[in-house]
Protein backbone atom coordinates (compact mmCIF):
# COMPACT_ATOMS: atom_id res chain seq x y z
CA UNK A 1 0.00 0.00 0.00
CA UNK A 2 1.43 3.64 -0.92
CA UNK A 3 1.76 5.81 1.45
CA UNK A 4 0.07 9.20 1.46
CA UNK A 5 2.67 11.53 -0.23
CA UNK A 6 0.96 15.62 -0.83
CA UNK A 7 -2.35 16.79 1.51
CA UNK A 8 -4.92 17.67 -1.38
CA UNK A 9 -4.02 21.61 -2.78
CA UNK A 10 -6.66 22.92 -2.67
CA UNK A 11 -9.19 24.59 -0.37
CA UNK A 12 -12.98 24.38 -1.88
CA UNK A 13 -16.30 25.50 -0.57
CA UNK A 14 -18.91 22.89 -1.81
CA UNK A 15 -22.36 24.66 -2.20
CA UNK A 16 -23.92 23.16 0.36
CA UNK A 17 -27.56 23.54 0.57
CA UNK A 18 -28.92 25.81 4.09
CA UNK A 19 -29.03 23.27 6.98
CA UNK A 20 -30.14 26.31 9.97
CA UNK A 21 -28.50 26.35 13.40
CA UNK A 22 -31.19 25.02 16.23
CA UNK A 23 -33.39 27.21 17.66
CA UNK A 24 -32.16 29.40 20.15
CA UNK A 25 -35.27 28.24 22.36
CA UNK A 26 -34.19 24.58 22.33
CA UNK A 27 -33.78 23.45 25.78
CA UNK A 28 -30.57 23.95 27.62
CA UNK A 29 -28.34 20.94 27.09
CA UNK A 30 -27.61 18.04 29.65
CA UNK A 31 -24.74 17.58 31.64
CA UNK A 32 -21.14 17.83 29.63
CA UNK A 33 -19.95 14.71 28.32
CA UNK A 34 -16.81 13.10 29.08
CA UNK A 35 -14.26 12.73 26.53
CA UNK A 36 -11.77 10.19 25.98
CA UNK A 37 -8.88 9.95 23.35
CA UNK A 38 -6.69 6.91 22.47
CA UNK A 39 -4.31 5.65 19.76
CA UNK A 40 -4.65 2.40 18.18
CA UNK A 41 -2.27 -0.56 16.70
CA UNK A 42 -2.16 1.11 13.19
CA UNK A 43 -1.72 4.46 14.62
CA UNK A 44 -4.76 5.68 13.83
CA UNK A 45 -6.28 7.84 16.75
CA UNK A 46 -9.72 7.77 18.36
CA UNK A 47 -12.33 10.21 20.43
CA UNK A 48 -15.45 9.32 22.16
CA UNK A 49 -17.83 11.71 24.39
CA UNK A 50 -20.39 9.99 26.51
CA UNK A 51 -23.01 12.58 28.47
CA UNK A 52 -23.66 11.65 32.06
CA UNK A 53 -27.19 10.14 31.56
CA UNK A 54 -25.98 8.02 29.09
CA UNK A 55 -28.94 5.44 28.49
CA UNK A 56 -26.28 2.71 26.30
CA UNK A 57 -26.68 3.09 23.03
CA UNK A 58 -23.24 4.24 20.72
CA UNK A 59 -23.40 5.22 17.85
CA UNK A 60 -20.03 5.00 15.78
CA UNK A 61 -19.52 7.65 13.36
CA UNK A 62 -17.54 7.34 10.30
CA UNK A 63 -16.30 10.34 8.81
CA UNK A 64 -16.12 11.46 5.04
CA UNK A 65 -12.88 12.04 2.22
CA UNK A 66 -10.48 14.51 2.85
CA UNK A 67 -9.20 14.25 6.30
CA UNK A 68 -7.50 11.77 8.61
CA UNK A 69 -8.68 13.31 12.03
CA UNK A 70 -11.07 11.52 14.48
CA UNK A 71 -14.01 12.61 14.52
CA UNK A 72 -17.59 11.19 16.43
CA UNK A 73 -20.25 13.02 14.75
CA UNK A 74 -20.88 15.19 11.26
CA UNK A 75 -21.11 18.39 12.98
CA UNK A 76 -21.60 20.42 16.28
CA UNK A 77 -24.64 20.78 16.22
CA UNK A 78 -25.84 17.01 15.57
CA UNK A 79 -23.02 16.13 18.27
CA UNK A 80 -24.63 18.32 21.06
CA UNK A 81 -28.17 17.19 19.96
CA UNK A 82 -27.37 13.36 20.08
CA UNK A 83 -25.30 14.22 23.62
CA UNK A 84 -28.14 15.82 24.88
CA UNK A 85 -30.41 12.89 24.26
CA UNK A 86 -28.40 10.58 25.99
CA UNK A 87 -26.50 8.87 23.08
CA UNK A 88 -22.68 8.40 23.45
CA UNK A 89 -20.33 8.77 20.38
CA UNK A 90 -17.19 7.35 18.85
CA UNK A 91 -15.38 7.62 16.25
CA UNK A 92 -11.99 7.42 14.62
CA UNK A 93 -9.38 9.07 12.11
CA UNK A 94 -8.23 5.75 10.59
CA UNK A 95 -4.61 5.08 9.55
CA UNK A 96 -2.93 8.19 9.23
CA UNK A 97 -0.27 6.88 7.07
CA UNK A 98 -2.90 5.46 4.42
CA UNK A 99 -4.64 7.43 1.43
CA UNK A 100 -7.28 10.03 2.14
CA UNK A 101 -8.94 7.65 0.44
CA UNK A 102 -8.97 5.53 3.55
CA UNK A 103 -10.78 2.35 2.87
CA UNK A 104 -7.52 -0.15 3.51
CA UNK A 105 -8.13 0.82 7.73
CA UNK A 106 -11.52 2.75 8.13
CA UNK A 107 -13.88 -0.41 9.11
CA UNK A 108 -10.93 -2.23 10.92
CA UNK A 109 -9.78 1.17 12.76
CA UNK A 110 -13.64 2.11 13.28
CA UNK A 111 -14.37 -1.46 15.38
CA UNK A 112 -11.19 -1.23 16.87
CA UNK A 113 -12.24 2.27 18.31
CA UNK A 114 -15.28 0.60 19.36
CA UNK A 115 -13.47 -1.90 21.26
CA UNK A 116 -11.06 0.59 22.99
CA UNK A 117 -14.32 2.61 24.01
CA UNK A 118 -15.73 -0.28 25.64
CA UNK A 119 -13.20 -1.40 27.52
CA UNK A 120 -12.78 1.69 29.65
CA UNK A 121 -16.73 2.45 29.49
CA UNK A 122 -18.21 -1.16 29.56
CA UNK A 123 -19.95 -2.90 26.24
CA UNK A 124 -22.97 -0.62 24.64
CA UNK A 125 -26.18 -1.90 25.04
CA UNK A 126 -26.70 -0.97 21.47
CA UNK A 127 -24.57 0.29 18.84
CA UNK A 128 -25.33 2.01 15.68
CA UNK A 129 -22.75 2.56 13.22
CA UNK A 130 -23.52 6.01 11.23
CA UNK A 131 -21.63 7.83 8.46
CA UNK A 132 -21.60 10.49 5.82
CA UNK A 133 -20.20 10.26 2.43
CA UNK A 134 -17.20 8.26 2.21
CA UNK A 135 -18.06 7.03 5.76
CA UNK A 136 -21.39 6.06 3.98
CA UNK A 137 -19.49 3.58 2.20
CA UNK A 138 -17.78 2.89 5.28
CA UNK A 139 -20.62 2.62 7.48
CA UNK A 140 -22.47 0.30 4.79
CA UNK A 141 -19.57 -2.04 5.01
CA UNK A 142 -19.57 -2.63 8.51
CA UNK A 143 -23.44 -3.38 8.19
CA UNK A 144 -22.45 -6.03 5.35
CA UNK A 145 -19.52 -6.80 7.64
CA UNK A 146 -21.29 -6.28 11.19
CA UNK A 147 -18.61 -8.63 13.27
CA UNK A 148 -21.12 -9.05 16.26
CA UNK A 149 -20.44 -5.72 17.19
CA UNK A 150 -23.24 -3.79 15.41
CA UNK A 151 -27.03 -3.94 15.51
CA UNK A 152 -28.16 -1.76 12.98
CA UNK A 153 -25.98 0.95 10.57
CA UNK A 154 -27.80 4.53 9.17
CA UNK A 155 -25.86 5.28 5.71
CA UNK A 156 -25.85 8.89 4.50
CA UNK A 157 -24.94 10.65 1.52
CA UNK A 158 -23.13 7.42 0.86
CA UNK A 159 -20.89 6.24 -1.62
CA UNK A 160 -22.83 2.99 -1.98
CA UNK A 161 -21.47 2.48 -6.01
CA UNK A 162 -17.92 1.86 -4.26
CA UNK A 163 -14.89 3.11 -5.40
CA UNK A 164 -14.47 1.74 -8.91
CA UNK A 165 -18.79 2.99 -10.10
CA UNK A 166 -17.65 6.87 -8.66
CA UNK A 167 -14.74 6.79 -11.02
CA UNK A 168 -16.58 5.30 -13.91
CA UNK A 169 -19.06 7.64 -13.83
CA UNK A 170 -17.16 10.78 -13.00
CA UNK A 171 -15.09 9.27 -16.45
CA UNK A 172 -17.87 8.89 -18.67
CA UNK A 173 -19.19 12.73 -17.86
CA UNK A 174 -15.35 14.13 -17.98
CA UNK A 175 -14.62 12.22 -21.11
CA UNK A 176 -17.74 13.13 -22.95
CA UNK A 177 -16.55 17.21 -22.60
CA UNK A 178 -13.16 16.50 -23.45
CA UNK A 179 -13.93 15.04 -26.33
CA UNK A 180 -16.64 17.01 -27.26
CA UNK A 181 -15.42 20.15 -26.55
CA UNK A 182 -11.65 19.72 -27.40
CA UNK A 183 -11.21 16.45 -29.50
CA UNK A 184 -7.69 17.56 -30.61
CA UNK A 185 -6.92 18.09 -27.26
CA UNK A 186 -4.95 15.73 -24.64
CA UNK A 187 -6.53 16.47 -21.63
CA UNK A 188 -5.03 13.84 -18.57
CA UNK A 189 -8.41 11.91 -16.98
CA UNK A 190 -6.97 9.48 -15.24
CA UNK A 191 -3.29 8.20 -13.90
CA UNK A 192 -2.85 11.48 -11.89
CA UNK A 193 1.01 11.67 -10.21
CA UNK A 194 -0.97 14.47 -7.38
CA UNK A 195 -4.19 16.00 -6.69
CA UNK A 196 -2.05 19.18 -8.73
CA UNK A 197 -2.32 17.05 -12.14
CA UNK A 198 -6.16 16.60 -11.45
CA UNK A 199 -7.04 20.18 -10.56
CA UNK A 200 -4.85 21.08 -13.95
CA UNK A 201 -7.40 19.19 -16.02
CA UNK A 202 -10.17 20.25 -13.89
CA UNK A 203 -9.39 23.86 -14.58
CA UNK A 204 -9.03 23.04 -18.43
CA UNK A 205 -13.05 21.28 -18.58
CA UNK A 206 -14.59 23.80 -16.58
CA UNK A 207 -13.30 26.54 -19.04
CA UNK A 208 -13.69 24.41 -21.81
CA UNK A 209 -17.63 24.01 -20.72
CA UNK A 210 -17.73 28.01 -19.65
CA UNK A 211 -16.89 28.86 -23.42
CA UNK A 212 -18.85 25.99 -24.96
CA UNK A 213 -21.92 27.65 -23.11
CA UNK A 214 -22.03 30.84 -25.55
CA UNK A 215 -23.63 28.77 -28.29
CA UNK A 216 -26.89 26.20 -28.66
CA UNK A 217 -24.50 23.97 -30.01
CA UNK A 218 -21.68 23.87 -27.16
CA UNK A 219 -25.06 23.90 -24.58
CA UNK A 220 -26.31 20.74 -25.66
CA UNK A 221 -22.60 18.58 -25.74
CA UNK A 222 -21.76 20.43 -22.41
CA UNK A 223 -25.33 19.06 -21.31
CA UNK A 224 -24.48 15.33 -22.51
CA UNK A 225 -21.23 15.52 -20.46
CA UNK A 226 -22.87 17.00 -17.19
CA UNK A 227 -25.50 14.52 -17.65
CA UNK A 228 -23.32 11.58 -17.13
CA UNK A 229 -21.71 13.14 -14.46
CA UNK A 230 -25.16 12.79 -12.57
CA UNK A 231 -24.75 16.36 -11.66
CA UNK A 232 -28.21 17.75 -9.42
CA UNK A 233 -30.80 19.54 -11.73
CA UNK A 234 -31.50 22.30 -8.99
CA UNK A 235 -29.00 25.03 -8.31
CA UNK A 236 -27.70 27.75 -6.04
CA UNK A 237 -28.87 30.48 -8.63
CA UNK A 238 -32.46 28.97 -9.41
CA UNK A 239 -35.09 29.73 -6.90
CA UNK A 240 -37.44 26.56 -7.52
CA UNK A 241 -36.14 23.78 -9.32
CA UNK A 242 -36.33 24.23 -13.10
CA UNK A 243 -38.71 21.89 -15.22
CA UNK A 244 -37.08 23.09 -19.01
CA UNK A 245 -34.36 21.55 -20.40
CA UNK A 246 -32.31 24.51 -20.25
CA UNK A 247 -32.93 25.60 -16.91
CA UNK A 248 -32.15 21.33 -15.79
CA UNK A 249 -28.95 21.87 -17.85
CA UNK A 250 -28.24 25.28 -16.38
CA UNK A 251 -28.24 23.91 -13.03
CA UNK A 252 -25.97 20.76 -14.22
CA UNK A 253 -23.10 23.28 -15.37
CA UNK A 254 -22.97 25.75 -12.39
CA UNK A 255 -22.69 21.93 -9.91
CA UNK A 256 -20.30 20.88 -12.77
CA UNK A 257 -18.21 23.93 -12.31
CA UNK A 258 -18.43 23.92 -8.48
CA UNK A 259 -17.62 19.86 -8.28
CA UNK A 260 -14.64 19.42 -10.72
CA UNK A 261 -12.10 21.08 -8.48
CA UNK A 262 -12.85 18.60 -5.93
CA UNK A 263 -13.81 15.53 -7.53
CA UNK A 264 -10.84 15.66 -10.08
CA UNK A 265 -8.14 15.91 -7.55
CA UNK A 266 -9.38 13.43 -5.31
CA UNK A 267 -9.20 10.60 -8.14
CA UNK A 268 -5.42 11.01 -7.22
CA UNK A 269 -5.81 9.59 -3.82
CA UNK A 270 -8.15 6.59 -4.88
CA UNK A 271 -5.40 5.65 -7.77
CA UNK A 272 -2.70 5.79 -4.83
CA UNK A 273 -4.70 4.01 -2.61
CA UNK A 274 -5.64 0.94 -5.46
CA UNK A 275 -1.80 1.08 -6.70
CA UNK A 276 -3.62 2.09 -10.02
CA UNK A 277 -6.31 3.40 -12.29
CA UNK A 278 -9.42 0.97 -11.45
CA UNK A 279 -11.67 2.99 -14.21
CA UNK A 280 -11.99 2.48 -17.65
CA UNK A 281 -14.54 3.50 -20.59
CA UNK A 282 -13.13 1.02 -23.35
CA UNK A 283 -16.42 -0.83 -24.99
CA UNK A 284 -18.27 1.29 -23.43
CA UNK A 285 -22.09 2.43 -25.62
CA UNK A 286 -22.44 6.42 -25.25
CA UNK A 287 -25.72 6.04 -26.44
CA UNK A 288 -26.80 2.83 -24.46
CA UNK A 289 -25.63 5.14 -21.30
CA UNK A 290 -27.42 7.90 -22.21
CA UNK A 291 -30.73 5.90 -23.18
CA UNK A 292 -30.79 5.10 -19.72
CA UNK A 293 -30.08 8.07 -18.30
CA UNK A 294 -32.66 9.93 -15.85
CA UNK A 295 -31.55 12.88 -18.27
CA UNK A 296 -31.67 11.62 -21.51
CA UNK A 297 -34.74 14.17 -22.67
CA UNK A 298 -33.01 17.25 -21.51
CA UNK A 299 -30.11 16.07 -23.50
CA UNK A 300 -32.33 15.65 -26.78
CA UNK A 301 -34.26 18.39 -26.53
CA UNK A 302 -30.98 21.00 -26.46
CA UNK A 303 -29.72 18.72 -29.37
CA UNK A 304 -32.72 19.64 -30.97
CA UNK A 305 -32.47 22.90 -30.34
CA UNK A 306 -28.88 23.37 -31.77
CA UNK A 307 -29.78 21.37 -34.75
CA UNK A 308 -27.44 18.65 -34.04
CA UNK A 309 -27.91 14.84 -34.41
CA UNK A 310 -26.92 13.30 -30.71
CA UNK A 311 -26.11 10.20 -32.80
CA UNK A 312 -22.99 11.53 -34.57
CA UNK A 313 -22.02 12.45 -30.91
CA UNK A 314 -22.83 9.72 -28.95
CA UNK A 315 -20.93 7.31 -32.08
CA UNK A 316 -18.10 9.44 -31.58
CA UNK A 317 -17.57 8.80 -28.25
CA UNK A 318 -18.18 5.25 -28.42
CA UNK A 319 -15.66 4.95 -31.37
CA UNK A 320 -12.50 6.72 -29.36
CA UNK A 321 -13.28 5.35 -26.04
CA UNK A 322 -9.71 3.43 -25.09
CA UNK A 323 -9.10 4.51 -21.60
CA UNK A 324 -8.32 0.77 -19.92
CA UNK A 325 -7.89 -0.26 -16.27
CA UNK A 326 -4.93 -1.32 -14.34
CA UNK A 327 -6.44 -5.36 -13.79
CA UNK A 328 -4.76 -5.32 -10.35
CA UNK A 329 -6.13 -2.06 -9.15
CA UNK A 330 -9.73 -2.81 -10.42
CA UNK A 331 -9.02 -6.07 -8.01
CA UNK A 332 -7.63 -4.24 -4.91
CA UNK A 333 -10.35 -1.66 -5.80
CA UNK A 334 -13.34 -4.01 -5.56
CA UNK A 335 -11.90 -5.95 -2.56
CA UNK A 336 -11.65 -2.67 0.01
CA UNK A 337 -14.26 -0.09 -1.84
CA UNK A 338 -17.42 -2.04 -3.18
CA UNK A 339 -20.63 -3.37 -1.55
CA UNK A 340 -22.41 -6.66 -2.06
CA UNK A 341 -25.19 -5.69 -1.07
CA UNK A 342 -25.45 -8.92 1.92
CA UNK A 343 -26.45 -6.89 4.97
CA UNK A 344 -25.67 -8.51 8.57
CA UNK A 345 -28.17 -6.24 10.39
CA UNK A 346 -30.36 -3.52 9.16
CA UNK A 347 -29.36 -0.48 7.49
CA UNK A 348 -31.45 2.93 6.75
CA UNK A 349 -29.46 5.29 3.92
CA UNK A 350 -30.44 8.96 3.40
CA UNK A 351 -30.21 11.17 0.68
CA UNK A 352 -30.66 14.75 -0.53
CA UNK A 353 -32.17 14.76 -3.84
CA UNK A 354 -29.92 17.01 -5.30
CA UNK A 355 -26.01 15.70 -4.54
CA UNK A 356 -23.17 16.83 -6.43
CA UNK A 357 -20.28 14.86 -5.32
CA UNK A 358 -22.60 11.15 -3.98
CA UNK A 359 -25.65 11.23 -6.94
CA UNK A 360 -28.54 10.39 -5.63
CA UNK A 361 -28.43 6.87 -8.15
CA UNK A 362 -26.16 5.74 -5.76
CA UNK A 363 -29.25 4.40 -3.93
CA UNK A 364 -30.70 2.86 -7.00
CA UNK A 365 -27.64 1.11 -7.44
CA UNK A 366 -27.56 -0.71 -3.64
CA UNK A 367 -31.17 -1.46 -3.97
CA UNK A 368 -30.70 -3.49 -6.67
CA UNK A 369 -28.07 -5.46 -4.78
CA UNK A 370 -29.37 -5.40 -1.72
CA UNK A 371 -33.11 -6.34 -2.57
CA UNK A 372 -33.36 -7.31 1.20
CA UNK A 373 -36.34 -6.13 3.98
CA UNK A 374 -33.31 -5.44 6.20
CA UNK A 375 -32.63 -2.31 4.04
CA UNK A 376 -35.15 0.47 4.22
CA UNK A 377 -33.96 4.38 2.13
CA UNK A 378 -35.45 7.52 2.66
CA UNK A 379 -34.67 11.26 1.22
CA UNK A 380 -34.76 14.76 2.01
CA UNK A 381 -35.68 17.42 -0.69
CA UNK A 382 -32.54 19.56 -0.35
CA UNK A 383 -29.25 20.70 -2.42
CA UNK A 384 -25.94 19.70 -1.57
CA UNK A 385 -23.70 16.88 -0.45
CA UNK A 386 -24.40 15.71 3.29
CA UNK A 387 -26.89 18.82 3.78
CA UNK A 388 -29.17 17.30 6.38
CA UNK A 389 -30.20 19.13 9.72
CA UNK A 390 -29.78 17.53 12.71
CA UNK A 391 -33.20 16.63 13.42
CA UNK A 392 -33.14 14.47 10.40
CA UNK A 393 -29.86 12.97 11.37
CA UNK A 394 -31.63 11.84 14.66
CA UNK A 395 -34.35 10.87 13.18
CA UNK A 396 -32.48 8.45 10.63
CA UNK A 397 -31.15 7.40 14.00
CA UNK A 398 -34.24 6.84 16.04
CA UNK A 399 -35.63 4.85 13.08
CA UNK A 400 -32.39 2.45 13.10
CA UNK A 401 -32.37 1.72 16.71
CA UNK A 402 -36.09 1.27 17.04
CA UNK A 403 -35.60 -1.50 14.21
CA UNK A 404 -32.43 -2.74 16.40
CA UNK A 405 -34.39 -2.93 19.71
CA UNK A 406 -38.11 -4.73 18.34
CA UNK A 407 -37.12 -6.39 14.84
CA UNK A 408 -39.23 -4.45 13.34
CA UNK A 409 -39.56 -1.14 10.94
CA UNK A 410 -42.99 -0.79 12.45
CA UNK A 411 -43.44 2.27 9.78
CA UNK A 412 -40.83 4.15 11.52
CA UNK A 413 -38.50 5.04 8.12
CA UNK A 414 -41.38 5.95 5.51
CA UNK A 415 -40.83 9.61 4.92
CA UNK A 416 -44.00 10.38 6.69
CA UNK A 417 -42.88 9.34 10.24
CA UNK A 418 -39.36 10.46 9.95
CA UNK A 419 -40.48 13.98 9.36
CA UNK A 420 -42.62 13.59 12.22
CA UNK A 421 -40.11 12.17 14.68
CA UNK A 422 -38.00 15.10 13.24
CA UNK A 423 -40.14 18.32 13.71
CA UNK A 424 -41.27 16.04 17.05
CA UNK A 425 -37.68 17.11 18.41
CA UNK A 426 -38.10 20.31 18.55
CA UNK A 427 -34.97 21.45 16.78
CA UNK A 428 -36.09 24.50 14.97
CA UNK A 429 -34.15 23.16 11.67
CA UNK A 430 -37.12 22.76 9.00
CA UNK A 431 -36.97 18.59 7.92
CA UNK A 432 -37.66 18.14 4.59
CA UNK A 433 -37.60 14.13 4.12
CA UNK A 434 -39.85 13.25 0.84
CA UNK A 435 -41.17 10.20 -1.09
CA UNK A 436 -38.76 9.92 -3.96
CA UNK A 437 -37.21 7.34 -6.15
CA UNK A 438 -34.30 7.97 -7.86
CA UNK A 439 -33.27 6.93 -11.47
CA UNK A 440 -30.48 4.51 -12.48
CA UNK A 441 -26.96 4.92 -12.31
CA UNK A 442 -25.77 3.96 -16.10
CA UNK A 443 -22.26 3.68 -15.77
CA UNK A 444 -22.04 0.93 -13.61
CA UNK A 445 -20.19 -1.49 -15.30
CA UNK A 446 -19.99 -5.41 -14.47
CA UNK A 447 -16.83 -6.18 -13.44
CA UNK A 448 -14.48 -8.74 -14.91
CA UNK A 449 -12.89 -9.50 -11.77
CA UNK A 450 -15.40 -10.81 -9.17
Amino acid sequence: MKRLLAALPLSILLLLGPVPARAADTPAPAAQATHYTGTLADGATWIADLPADWHGTLILFSHGFGTLTAADAPDEATKQALLDRGYGLVGSSYDPDESLWALESAARDQFAALAAVERIVGRARLTIAYGTSMGGLVSAQEAENARGGLDAVVSTCGLLGGGIDLNNYQLDGEYALARLLAPGEDIPLVGYASPADGAAAATRLVSLATTARGTAAGRARVALGTALLNMPTWSATQATPPTDAEGIARAQFEWFTAAAPFIMPARHFIELSAGGNASWNAGVDYAALLARSPYRETVLDLYRAAGLDPRADLADLTRHASIRADRAAVADLTRSSTLTGRLDVPMLTMHTLYDQLAPVEFENRYAQQARTGLLRQSYVARRGHCAFTPSEQIAAIQAAEHRAVTGRWDGTATPQNLQRAAVALNLGDSPAFIAFRPGPLVSHRRLWIE
